[in-house]
C-alpha cells in the first residue's frame, strides 16, 4: 500500500488526533507514539526444583507477531529467582526437533554443569530432558542462554537474581529487572549468509556524497585513504536497527514496558544485555545513574548519567526518581540506527519525551589501534599507557611460551638507537606525539610484506599487517589488520561517547567493594588477539577460527596468569571466559574489578588477571554472529599431575 502522505490526508489526521499521530505510522519505531505502558513483571521460577521447557512459540512485538524459541512460553525465559548457599536442580526438557543447550552466564558451577556442547557436555537433544544441578555460591544479576547454533537470537535467553544469604548490602525500596535484547522477523542463518556475501549488508548510515557536499563526517582524503585500506570507518555494528527491534523485557518500544515507582524511592535496576549483536548505550534523562554492581558483584557506588553495555553483561544501578512524573529508560544501539525504550512511571498510562537518536560515530585511527593523541611531555611518558602491559616488553618469567609477548628490545626504543621496523618507537619525532597533534596521513599503498603502510608522522611507517606485532597470531585472509599501537582503553567511555557532555562509566571507574579473593601476582602472561577481516566477514582468536584449532589453550588449576587481549580489528568485542571471575588491571590493586565479560574497544586492548578454576571451559567473544564464524576457542585447566577435573 501506498504511504505518500498528501496535504488533506494531514488536515483530516489533525483534525481527529493531532498532526503527531498522523504523522505517527512515517516515523521509526522508537519514535512513534506507544501503548498506555506494558505493567507487566516477568515471569518468574524459584526453588530448589525448576522445570523448565524450550519451545518454539510466537510472540507478540509492537503489535506484530514474531516466531521466537521460548522457555515455558515467554521471551525471556523465566526469571529465574534463586538464594546464595542453596542447591538447584534445573531440568530442562527440550520440545525442539534440534539439539539445545543451556548456559548459566556467569555463575561458578562444576564444568560439567556449564552448558556448552562439545565442550562441557553433550547437549539436550530433541525430545529429551537434561537435568543441571549445582549449589549456588554467589550473589547478584546474571542470565542464561542457549549456546547452540544461532538459537539465542531467536529468543533463548532470560534473567537470573540471586539473592545473598544474608542481608543485602544493596538497599532499595524496589526493584526491576531490565532485559535488553535484540529481535529480528529475519531468521538467524539468513542474517550470517547476508553478512558472509555483504559484511555492510545492513549498514544504513554509510558516508554518501551528500554528506561530503554539506561537510559532515569525513573530509575528502580520509575517505579515500580508508576505502584504499578497504575499511568503512561507519562500520560500528554488523547488525543494524534496519533489521532489528530493540526490546525490554521482551517488548519492542511501541509496547513501552513500564516499571513503576514512588516518589522518593530507591528503585533497583538490574540490566542484563542479552542480546545477541548490540552494544547500547544506556541512559534515563533527568536521573543520575548510581552504578553500584556490575556482573553480578558489587562495586563502590559511582553517579554517572549513562554507560555503555557490551553483550553478555550485567549493570546494577540505583534511581532516585524524586518527581511525579515519567521517565523514559534509552537503550540506544552503539550506531544509533535505533534504541530499546521503556518507562518508569509513578503509575500506569504515563510516558515521558523519548530522546532523538544521536548521529552515529565515525571510526578514527584510535580504533585502527593508532592513537597519535598520546602525552610525549614529561619525560616521555605515555598518557594512558600501562607500562606493565606493553605489547611486546619482556616481563622475564611473566611471558608464555605458548602465545608469546614477543620481546622488546630496549636498545631500539629510541634510547640512542634509531629502528627501522615498521611501526618501532625508534626515530619517532615526539614534538608531533603531542596532544592535539595531528594524525598522520594514511598512504594506503600495500607495503613490500602485503601490508598497508601508513606514512606522513615524522618518516614513521605504520604496517598495518606487520605480523611481528604479533608473532603468535596465524596469517591468513582473516586477519585484515594487526594494530600497530594497540592502547589500554579502559578508560574510555566506549566508542561514540567521547563527546556527549555528561558523564559516562568507564572500566576504570569500578572499584570492587570486596577485597579480591587472590592477590597473587600472576607467574605468567598470555597475549592474545582478536582478529577479523570485515570485508569477509571472518573472525577468529589469533588468526585461527574454532575448527581450525588443534590444541586448547593450557592453563594449571590455581595457577594465577595475566591476559591480555589486542584487538586488532575496528569493531568493538565483549569477550567472555565460562567458569570464571578475572580482577580487571585498572590501578585498583586489591580491589579490582571483577568481572566475567569484558568489552575490548576498537584497537585497544585489556590485561586481566585469573585464576584457573579445573575444568574445559569456552572462551569466546559474545558477539554471536563473531563466535558462529570461529571467534572462540576453549582454555583447558588441568591439575599439576595432568588429571581431568
Amino acid at each position: 500500500m501506498s504511504r505518500v502522505l498528501d496535504r488533506r490526508q494531514l488536515l483530516r489526521g489533525a483534525t481527529l488526533a493531532g498532526s503527531g499521530v498522523a504523522l505517527s505510522a512515517y516515523m521509526p519505531a522508537w519514535a512513534q507514539p506507544v501503548s498506555a505502558g506494558i505493567v507487566k513483571p516477568l515471569a518468574t521460577v524459584s526453588g530448589d526444583e525448576i522445570r523448565l521447557r524450550v519451545a518454539h512459540q510466537m510472540m507478540m512485538i509492537d503489535g506484530r507477531q514474531s516466531h521466537a524459541i521460548g522457555i515455558n512460553g515467554t521471551v525471556p525465559a523465566p526469571l529465574i529467582r534463586l538464594r546464595e548457599g542453596q542447591t538447584v536442580r534445573l531440568h530442562v526438557e527440550n520440545g525442539l526437533d534440534e539439539q539445545t543447550s543451556l548456559h548459566w552466564h556467569g555463575l561458578i558451577v562444576p564444568f560439567q554443569m556449564d552448558g556448552v556442547p562439545g565442550v562441557a557436555f553433550p547437549g539436550i537433544e530433541k525430545r529429551t530432558t537434561f537435568t543441571y544441578e549445582f549449589p549456588i555460591v554467589q550473589a547478584g544479576t546474571y542470565w542464561y542462554h542457549s549456546h547452540s547454533g544461532l538459537q539465542e537470537q531467536m529468543g533463548l535467553y532470560g534473567p537470573i537474581v540471586i539473592d545473598p544469604k544474608g542481608v543485602d548490602p544493596i538497599q532499595s525500596d524496589r526493584e526491576h529487572v531490565i532485559v535488553l535484547s535484540d529481535h529480528s522477523q529475519l531468521h538467524p542463518h539468513r542474517i550470517f549468509m547476508k553478512l558472509k556475501k555483504q559484511s555492510g549488508y545492513f549498514n544504513r548510515q554509510q558516508q554518501t556524497l551528500g554528506g561530503l557536499l554539506k561537510g559532515e563526517d569525513q573530509p575528502l582524503k580520509d575517505r579515500l585513504d580508508w576505502g584504499k585500506m578497504r575499511m568503512d570507518p561507519t562500520d560500528v555494528a554488523d547488525v543494524t536497527g534496519s533489521n532489528y527491534t530493540y526490546l525490554v523485557n521482551g517488548h519492542g518500544p511501541q509496547d513501552n514496558w513500564t516499571g513503576l515507582f514512588r516518589p522518593g524511592e530507591r528503585v533497583r535496576l538490574r540490566v542484563i544485555n542479552a542480546s545477541a549483536m548490540t552494544t547500547f548505550n544506556v541512559r534515563i534523562p533527568g536521573l543520575k545513574l548510581s552504578v553500584v554492581q556490575a556482573d553480578g558483584l558489587n562495586v563502590r557506588p559511582v553517579e554517572v548519567d549513562e554507560f555503555q553495555i557490551g553483550v553478555a553483561e550485567t549493570y546494577d544501578v540505583i534511581v532516585t526518581p524524586s518527581d511525579e512524573r515519567a521517565y523514559t529508560l534509552v537503550g540506544e544501539s552503539v550506531d544509533r540506527s535505533g534504541m530499546a525504550r521503556a518507562t518508569l512511571s509513578p503509575r500506569e498510562g504515563m510516558a515521558a519525551e523519548v530522546p532523538p537518536l544521536r548521529k552515529r560515530p565515525v571510526a578514527t585511527m584510535k580504533d585502527m589501534g593508532m592513537d597519535m593523541n598520546m602525552d610525549m611531555s614529561g619525560g616521555g611518558s605515555m598518557q594512558g599507557m600501562d607500562h606493565g602491559n606493553m605489547p611486546g616488553m619482556d616481563h622475564g618469567s611473566m611471558v608464555t611460551t605458548g602465545k608469546p609477548a614477543p620481546a622488546m628490545d630496549h636498545s631500539q626504543m629510541g634510547h640512542g638507537a634509531a629502528g627501522s621496523g615498521a611501526g618501532e618507537m625508534a626515530g619517532m619525532d615526539h614534538s608531533a606525539m603531542q596532544s592535539g597533534a595531528t594524525m598522520p596521513s594514511m598512504a594506503g599503498a600495500p607495503d613490500a610484506a602485503g601490508g598497508m603502510a601508513m606514512g606522513g608522522m615524522a618518516g614513521m611507517d605504520m604496517n598495518m599487517r606487520d605480523f611481528s606485532k604479533a608473532p603468535g597470531v596465524k596469517k591468513g585472509p582473516g586477519v585484515q589488520t594487526i594494530s600497530p599501537m594497540p592502547m589500554d582503553r579502559t578508560g574510555d567511555p566506549g566508542q561514540g561517547l567521547e563527546n556527549v557532555g555528561h558523564r559516562v562509566l568507564n572500566y576504570r571507574d569500578l572499584v570492587a567493594v570486596d577485597r579480591n579473593p587472590d592477590l597473587r601476582a600472576p607467574s605468567r602472561e598470555v597475549q592474545i588477539h582478536l582478529t577479523g577481516n570485515m570485508e569477509r566477514y571472518m573472525w577468529a582468536l589469533d588468526g585461527e577460527k574454532l575448527s581450525e584449532v588443534k590444541a586448547p589453550i593450557p592453563f594449571l588449576a590455581g595457577e594465577r596468569v595475566r591476559v591480555t587481549l589486542v584487538n586488532d580489528t575496528m569493531m568493538g568485542h565483549p569477550i567472555h571466559l565460562h567458569g570464571h571471575f578475572f580482577e580487571l588491571v585498572t590501578g585498583h590493586g586489591a580491589y579490582s574489578p571483577r568481572k566475567h565479560t569484558v568489552m575490548v574497544q576498537p584497537g585497544g586492548k585489556v590485561s586481566w588477571d585469573v585464576t584457573a578454576n579445573e575444568g574445559d571451559w569456552a572462551f569466546h567473544c559474545h558477539m554471536l554472529y563473531h563466535m558462529h564464524a570461529g571467534m572462540m576457542q576453549v582454555v583447558q585447566v588441568r591439575s599439576a599431575k595432568g588429571e581431568a577435573a
